[in-house]
């Protein structure tokens, strides 16, 4: 198998970022060989000072690419497909790659149709991550008591996700998970991009000063998520639009419900959905 610790392996993050150099360094503590191509030459700096990498640079070279054993992309959707458009012919036949992009149906299909035959791309989406960016932020202890998730296609091998479950396990995460792209979609929706809409919709739907002197941790803690990359979120957005919107109004129509309960003394309403919410925090809270 590609990912065998006996073996040379060589691997390379295009995107080195908070995501890019947290796997840089869980791999790398691993004692594989870890190169990166980022546009910052700050970040190759930052990388190679702290033993982030074994060799960087600013722009795609035959030499870094060629001798990948595995591509791990960590950049924005768009660009992955125009990076794949651009340089794929760089790839050493039987590169196996994989990504941590955050939406599935409308990308996986795109780069497997683009890729040629003897390279094989694998998605994945790490479910972990932090509100700062940057290599200089990279952290792998982010994935510890996390979820992987991987999303094959029918033109995968069983080969290559084994090698991407495998991966999930090498970085450290608790859990690994296989889905198809549309059913992680779905759910993504739901427990990332809706959760996201929320804390940025309650960050900002009043603007009384000074709030920071004011709140406690309820407050804190639901609006953790809105110090937000409004360049990548806005595109993760856009490209699940109606999974998205399907949970909104769903979300829409909960909230209207325990609206009637207060406006009609639906005391007994209200403790029912408190209830049933109650019920369903302590199961993820007997799994963490």
């Amino acid at each position: 198998m590609i990912l065998n610790r006996n073996n040379e392996t060589n691997i390379l993050i295009v995107g080195l970022g908070l995501m890019g150099g947290s796997y840089a360094k869980a791999l790398k503590k691993c004692g594989y060989t870890v190169n990166a191509i980022t546009r910052s030459q700050s970040s190759i700096d930052y990388a190679l000072e702290h033993g982030i990498i074994d060799a960087g640079a600013t722009t795609p070279t035959m030499e870094l690419v060629s001798t990948a054993h595995m591509v791990v992309f960590a950049i924005y959707p768009k660009v992955f497909i125009e990076w794949i458009r651009e340089y794929q012919h760089m790839f050493a036949p039987g590169t196996i790659i994989t990504d941590v992009t955050g939406v599935k149906g409308s990308v996986v299909y795109d780069i497997q149709r683009e890729l040629r035959d003897d390279v094989e791309f694998i998605a994945a989406h790490p479910m972990a991550g932090r509100e700062v960016y940057g290599v200089e932020n990279s952290d792998e202890k982010i994935f510890e008591g996390a979820n992987y998730i991987v999303t094959p296609t029918d033109k995968n091998t069983k080969e290559a996700i084994d090698i991407a479950l495998e991966l999930g396990k090498i970085l450290g995460f608790k859990r690994t998970a296989v889905l198809s792209p549309e059913e992680h979609d779905e759910i993504i929706a739901f427990v990332s991009q809706l959760a996201h809409c929320l804390a940025i919709s309650l960050m900002t739907c009043n603007d009384m000063e000074h709030l920071e002197l004011y709140t406690g941790n309820s407050f804190r803690d639901l609006t953790r998520i809105a110090k937000i990359n409004e360049n990548m979120w806005s595109e993760l957005f856009m490209m699940n639009k109606p999974a998205l919107i399907r949970e909104m109004e769903s979300f829409e129509g909960q909230f209207d419900k325990l609206k009637d309960m207060i406006k009609n003394d639906d005391i007994d309403g209200m403790k029912d959905m408190m209830k049933k919410s109650t019920q369903r925090r302590m199961i993820f809270d007997k799994n963490e």
